[in-house]
């Protein structure tokens, strides 16, 4: 049919309007590569928030100190060569979070692995060891020094997380005063973007509740109590459902959450039941923000993605 001016414009424009709308959408898609993905609820490796940090990390991590001590672990035992292939695995499966400290001496491996990754593609935690014995020396500086040093080892101009290693003294947080006023500078002057602490007692756990410095904790939780903080002195056991109850008012107070000893440090590599039931229980909490666990093959993080992805998907349903 014949059309008249104002229909031919009519058209013109509106054909255009499609064209630009194409381009954008091609655009768009064509950029997806490189923008941030969505996150997906049923992906093990999805980024999440790490309690009010402003840190986002992968729903599972992986820690470098499996049977860690005087600057050796599992880990490290591999070689540089073995270790390295690891963690590269680990990166480009979807892992965002790596979880080093003084004590595994794990530091090194990771800038040697990564000095081509972008330093803003992954997410470091370290840990200070203020007790005695675990590392050679018998010196114990001050944070801001050990800092310094774990930059260097990294190659990286900052860390994301560090935390207080260890802590089992419920008055943790008075005998700590200095290294956390330190901490806390370090942070204002961006040098670290998070502190915390790594908790193993449960005294110390309900410190960590309740300080205000505390950004972050490392908690042990499972739902067979092994490897994890003692409930009951006398009968040397762990309630799982008492310690989740700390963990409750850690997360609701706005704190980082981050679950360790899920897999018993070991315990449960040959019982896939308990490594799925570990797995429910954890996720089952909405408590605890991310997982990591002491991978020492690539198969071992294969493995637990595919069962994490499982739970996801049976917690949705």
């Amino acid at each position: 049919m014949p059309m008249n001016r104002r229909q031919f414009l009519t058209t013109t424009l509106a054909g255009a309007a499609g064209a630009a709308a194409g381009a954008a959408l091609t655009g768009q898609l064509l950029a997806a590569p490189d923008a941030p993905a969505p996150t997906n609820p049923l992906d093990p490796f999805q980024l999440v928030p790490l309690g009010r940090t402003g840190i986002k990390v992968s729903l599972i991590g992986i820690g470098t100190g499996m049977k860690g001590g005087m600057r050796q672990s599992n880990q490290t035992r591999l070689g540089p060569e073995k270790f390295e292939a690891l963690l590269h695995y680990a990166f480009d499966k979807g892992i965002r979070f790596f979880d080093c400290a003084d004590l595994y001496g794990s530091h090194r491996y990771l800038a040697a692995a990564f000095r081509d990754k972008p330093r803003d593609q992954y997410v470091i935690g370290s840990k200070i060891w203020v007790r005695p014995k675990g590392i050679p020396e018998a010196e114990r500086p001050d944070a801001d020094v050990c800092v310094d040093r774990f930059r260097k080892e990294l190659n990286t101009d900052y860390i994301d997380l560090v935390l207080l290693h260890c802590m089992v003294d419920p008055q943790w947080c008075d005998q700590q005063k200095r290294q956390m006023d330190i901490l806390e500078n370090l942070k204002a002057k961006g040098v670290i973007r998070a502190h915390g602490v790594s908790c193993h007692s449960l005294a110390a756990l309900k410190a960590a509740a309740e300080s205000p410095w505390v950004d972050s904790v490392h908690a042990r939780i499972n739902p067979f109590g092994d490897s994890m903080d003692i409930t009951d002195p006398e009968k040397k056991i762990s309630d799982p459902q008492i310690v989740a109850g700390v963990l409750k008012q850690i997360h609701d107070a706005g704190k980082g959450v981050i679950g360790m000893k899920l897999v018993g440090e070991g315990r449960y590599r040959n019982d896939p039941a308990k490594r799925d039931q570990a797995i429910r229980f954890v996720l089952g909490l909405k408590s605890v923000d991310m997982m990591i666990v002491g991978f020492e093959k690539g198969e071992e993080i294969d493995d637990f993605a595919a069962r994490t992805q499982t739970a996801l998907v049976n917690r949705k349903a």
